[in-house]
């Protein structure tokens, strides 16, 4: 009976070591040409090595209930990654893969953040509008350090995932800090998400706004219909706004770009592999807006990947004004490999605009920077202490329908309870207060979005 189950562990050990040698390989592959002489021996040393130790773990370790050879795989993979010190790079498990999956397809249970770690917690890169996460008000920017009471500083990002999805109707508690002094907790109800892709309208004056939220397989079709939706109207201006858009399709933004340009590069990539590197033109076939239509860009830290390809193409190429904030700075294109049940996601190619520049870390500047005012210590106490006590929400539950009287009587009790918080500013929490809990919100907010109303006095003018 020893016999049959040592010889059971042996062979399990095998196929687990076998696994992991394969997944190696494919790694391997990905590289130009095939490793050879000093370089090939080499490598066949180092996984020698590794089994060596692997096995020596997995016989002599002092908690046997550790050394499960899927786990120590598992870890060994991990590890791999992680010495490559790039956070788009990682192992997948198939819990992981699964969640990916998820997000392919569009649908998935959770709070509806796009999110990205840094060393002191987990930065917000956008919300989904319309998700709970959306209507609960947390913002780009905003940085999550704790999740039901737990602190997430030392979690990697798909540890920080798992734990905000789950299932519909569960719900989850974030800690937020936001700016220098504002920390509040945000508890919201987990939903089915929906990620959505276009919205649009036309601004009085024949100005079309188009909000691309992100780069989706429907964002073509939809930025199309939106674009013949404008010529219709007979529009004479163009905004796009990228504002918190996190990106998505590479060949998305690809085609969009083209929507606007008649020649050129729109965009490269560059990669060890060659198969990796292209350079990818416009063409006047594909050309739907007119080239001597004004058209502005708006960006702001929450752009990221794939919009900061459409800003810089249309920057590079002077086909638009760009407006707003400097942009994330994410200039690399990922991958996503399936092994078995589990996966990886390896940086394969890093994008450069049309005039060569790879904007990695460092985002793309606009033409004319615009933001909001920022808040002054006392005014970031005064914020808190509204959200804490949740006073929008309490004077929208007495005031469905708030008029100006209401607004003005409401901002008076702010001052009496010694909060001391600019009226325009009061008036634009209430109006997003009422935008995050209406099912069909207006697609731009000309009264108290700052940057917007920059943009359509520099088309008008």
């Amino acid at each position: 009976m020893e016999k049959k189950l040592k010889f059971f562990k042996e062979r399990t050990l095998w196929i687990v070591v076998t696994a992991f040698l394969l997944a190696v390989i494919v790694l391997l592959s990905f590289t130009p040409r095939v490793l050879a002489g000093n370089q090939e021996a080499e490598t066949q040393r180092l996984l020698s090595t590794f089994f060596e130790v692997f096995r020596f773990v997995q016989e002599n370790y002092v908690d046997e209930e550790k050394v499960d050879p899927n786990n120590l795989v598992e870890g060994a993979l991990r590890g791999m990654f992680e010495a490559l010190d790039d956070p788009h790079s990682a192992y997948l498990s198939p819990e992981e893969m699964r969640d990916l999956d998820d997000t392919t397809m569009g649908r998935f249970g959770g709070v509806g953040l796009i999110i990205s770690k840094i060393d002191r917690g987990v930065e917000v890169v956008a919300p989904i509008e319309g998700t709970p996460a959306y209507r609960a008000g947390v913002n780009a920017g905003d940085l999550i350090v704790a999740v039901d009471g737990e602190s997430v500083v030392d979690l990697n990002i798909d540890e920080v995932l798992s734990v905000l999805r789950g299932e519909p109707g569960s719900s989850v508690t974030m800690t937020i800090i936001r700016g220098k002094a504002l920390r509040f907790d945000v508890q919201v109800v987990r939903d089915m998400i929906e990620v959505p892709t276009v919205r649009q309208d036309v601004i009085p004056g024949g100005i079309g706004y188009l909000r691309i939220i992100q780069f989706t397989p429907l964002t073509v079709d939809r930025v199309e219909e939106a674009l013949q939706q404008f010529a219709d109207s007979d529009y004479s201006s163009m905004i796009i706004d990228l504002r918190s858009n996190p990106g998505g399709l590479l060949s998305g933004v690809i085609d969009i770009s083209d929507f606007f340009l008649s020649k050129g590069p729109i965009v490269s990539t560059r990669s060890r592999v060659a198969s990796e590197t292209h350079v990818f033109y416009a063409s006047s076939r594909n050309t739907i807006v007119p080239s001597d239509l004004p058209v502005v860009v708006l960006i702001d830290r929450g752009s990221a990947s794939a919009s900061e390809i459409l800003a810089g193409a249309l920057q590079d190429t002077g086909r638009a004004t760009i407006m707003g904030e400097k942009s994330y700075g994410k200039g690399s294109v990922q991958q996503i490999k399936r092994v078995g049940d589990a996966g990886f996601r390896l940086t394969m190619s890093r994008y450069y605009t049309p005039l060569g520049k790879n904007i990695d870390q460092i985002g793309i500047s606009p033409d004319v920077p615009v933001q909001e005012p920022e808040l002054s210590e006392e005014e970031e106490q005064a914020l808190s202490r509204i959200l804490e006590e949740e006073l929008i929400k309490d004077f929208l539950t007495r005031y469905p329908n708030p008029t100006d009287e209401n607004i003005e009587s409401f901002e008076q009790e702010l001052a009496d309870r010694d909060i001391q918080l600019d009226d325009r500013y009061v008036r634009r929490l209430v109006r997003n207060e009422l935008n995050r809990t209406n099912n069909n919100p207006p697609a731009y907010d000309l009264e108290f979005d700052l940057v917007l109303q920059e943009a359509v006095n520099y088309l008008r003018d």
